[in-house]
């Protein structure tokens, strides 16, 4: 399939595209009714899905160096926000998001307006810069601007340590859920995730990933909403849950003040709490604060999201994408705070003050409860719910005779996947839901992969080892350094090291700290050095790092109340006042730097650093 002719048919192609995909889960709702099994339709769901963007990740392969890293700097700017909406919307925002807000409300609310404002900042200081710089990586930017290969290679550990940490967070997603909907080990379940993400993006590079992540975006977007559009036409008559979740506040709250359940909790108010009020106390503002400045400029610095404008074909429209872009993730965000709503509005009324006094009592539970309970994900009691004996003996070692608030827990990256059975709806939705939360997780993961596949290949091996390695010779390299990259993330996803939040947390405030200083100054100020910017990222970095390590793992007290996921409050200042007062300290870069400089800046005129056509095809 030529490129072009691709490109001036996307709309046909996506519209056949989605509707065989509704056509597709019509059908299994049919094949639901007339008696098939539920494991049935998980798997279908799990591996039809899987198959398309396969399928996509193998007509799209190339050998071309262009197509393979910046997808021939085609991509119009519709989809390139579509693209980079679902380069986005990893496991963090489409499993977790819903299941922090459903657990601390409010407080999470930092992540929605953090990620979402970052895109301001990438639109106004970095995307159509680098753009019209004309970058493969954003390592190869630092490497360029700063004259040499000690900024590059800096840039490119800053890129592994925070690319590495985020994908871990979508491994653990795709094995979440993998392990539900296959019913294999979460630790099996990775790997079975893995194949995914390495098809879709080992064979095709940027091209294969643009046009996958366009089709995964489609996918997750109506699987999000389904659900939650369901809930509100049924609770309240309307089926505008993003408006009519107020109403349901209103009822979480009336049910805190007078269920039992709830009432014989002490200070059962903190329940409802985070959805009702403002944080308290300085420190909770604070850190509210704190946490949406580290993700407003993770989001900027993050090198997966930066190389999704390196494909559009001009300036104008890499800043036309992150407008896109921000459309399309605004249908999510927008929709988050209403899915953990209706969640809880639902556990409140048929689970919250069930009998667990009788194993007969216990074994009317609704059935999901012990599907979660039984991949650790569920607890009554205090012990999870694998079963109504195991429930039934902790509820009476511990004299519960009522479900109560406290006695009852559920994993918060579990919330949205399991909402639909929580419901009630029909098992065809919670399979839908399933394959929208491994379309959000694999296309993250995809990019994560290429972003750091592609510095070690580009800027390690092509620019660092060997300068005369052939086209093909690159593209083989770039693709082992892929597979043992996502063998490696699914390998330490498998020990569960954290909370998929937390995880994609700690790697925006590594990226914030080690690269953003770097970028905007190198971009706005022309006077920053390349000593300067060295030592900027060292210091930003090694700030943050230290703090991250030393709180989590050695018991290290917080600076200042300063909770660990925002970490890079403290190294973001660090890296520009250590590449400023440094930069001062040096001689200044040569004229011709300064100059190019100033070009850069200049939205119009050709990229600065076209490739030769040498580089295009394959040797």
């Amino acid at each position: 399939m030529a490129s072009g002719d691709f490109t001036s048919n996307l709309g046909r192609v996506y519209s056949m595209y989605t509707g065989g995909f509704a056509a597709f889960v019509i059908l299994l709702a049919v094949l639901e009714q007339v008696g098939l099994p539920d494991a049935v339709i998980g798997y279908l769901f799990v591996f039809f899905t899987i198959a398309v963007y396969a399928g996509i990740g193998i007509i799209s392969r190339t050998m071309q160096v262009s197509e393979y890293y910046v997808a021939g700097r085609r991509v119009p700017a519709f989809y390139n926000g579509m693209a980079t909406a679902a380069d986005w919307m990893s496991a963090a925002s489409f499993i977790a998001m819903a299941g922090g807000l459903y657990a601390r409300g409010y407080d999470y609310m930092a992540f929605i307006l953090g990620w979402t404002g970052g895109y301001v900042l990438v639109a106004t200081l970095i995307a159509p810069y680098l753009r019209k710089f004309g970058a493969y990586t954003v390592p190869d930017f630092l490497g360029s601007r700063y004259g040499g290969n000690i900024a590059r290679f800096i840039g490119i550990v800053v890129l592994f340590c925070c690319s590495f940490t985020y994908i871990v967070g979508q491994i653990t997603g795709t094995g979440l859920i993998a392990s539900r909907f296959l019913g294999i080990p979460f630790e099996v379940a990775v790997f079975v995730g893995l194949v995914g993400i390495l098809v879709c993006s080992m064979m095709g590079g940027m091209r294969a990933v643009t046009w996958t992540q366009v089709a995964q975006y489609i996918v997750l977007i109506i699987a999000y909403l389904i659900p939650v559009v369901i809930l509100s036409a049924q609770q309240t008559g309307v089926p505008l849950p993003q408006i009519m979740y107020g109403q349901v506040l209103q009822q979480i709250q009336e049910l805190e003040q007078t269920a039992p359940a709830l009432q014989a909790v002490e200070g059962v108010q903190e329940a409802a709490r985070p959805f009702l009020q403002t944080p308290q106390t300085f420190t909770e503002r604070f850190n509210f604060i704190a946490l949406i400045i580290c993700l407003m400029i993770g989001t900027a610095s993050l090198p997966h999201v930066l190389m999704r404008f390196f494909t559009t074909p001009s300036v104008k429209a890499a800043r036309r994408s992150v407008g896109w872009a921000l459309f399309f993730i605004f249908l999510l965000y927008f929709t988050a705070p209403a899915y953990a709503s209706f969640a809880k509005l639902e556990v409140y009324q048929n689970v919250l003050g069930s009998d667990v006094s009788t194993l007969e009592a216990i074994q009317q539970l609704p059935q999901w409860i012990f599907i979660y309970g039984g991949v650790e994900l569920v607890s009554i009691c205090g012990q999870h719910a694998v079963d109504a004996q195991t429930v039934f003996a902790a509820c009476q070692a511990a004299g519960i005779e009522t479900l109560l608030y406290s006695q009852f827990s559920i994993a918060a990256d579990t919330v949205v996947i399991a909402t639909p059975e929580i419901a009630g709806l029909p098992y065809v939705i919670a399979g839908l839901v399933a394959a929208g939360g491994l379309a959000a997780a694999l296309s993250t993961a995809d990019g994560l992969l290429l972003a750091i596949a592609n510095a070690l290949s580009h800027d390690i091996y092509y620019r660092m080892i060997d300068p005369k390695a052939s086209t093909a010779r690159r593209l083989v390299v770039a693709r082992i350094l892929l597979i043992i990259v996502a063998v490696l993330g699914a390998i330490v996803a498998g020990t569960r090291p954290g909370g998929i939040l937390a995880l994609v947390a700690w790697a925006f405030s590594l990226a914030a700290a080690g690269l953003f200083p770097a970028l905007v100054m190198g971009v706005w100020w022309k006077r920053t050095t390349s000593v300067g910017a060295i030592c900027g990222m060292l210091a930003g970095f090694g700030v943050t790092l230290f703090y991250l390590v030393g709180t989590r793992y050695f018991d290290m007290p917080l600076w200042f109340g300063v909770s660990n996921i925002s970490a890079g409050l403290f190294g973001i200042p660090v890296g520009f006042i250590v590449t400023y007062v440094v930069s001062l300290m040096t001689p200044a870069p040569s004229q011709e730097m300064q100059d190019f400089v100033d070009e850069l800046r200049i939205p119009r005129g050709p990229t600065l650093m076209a490739e030769t056509k040498s580089t295009q095809k394959a040797s």
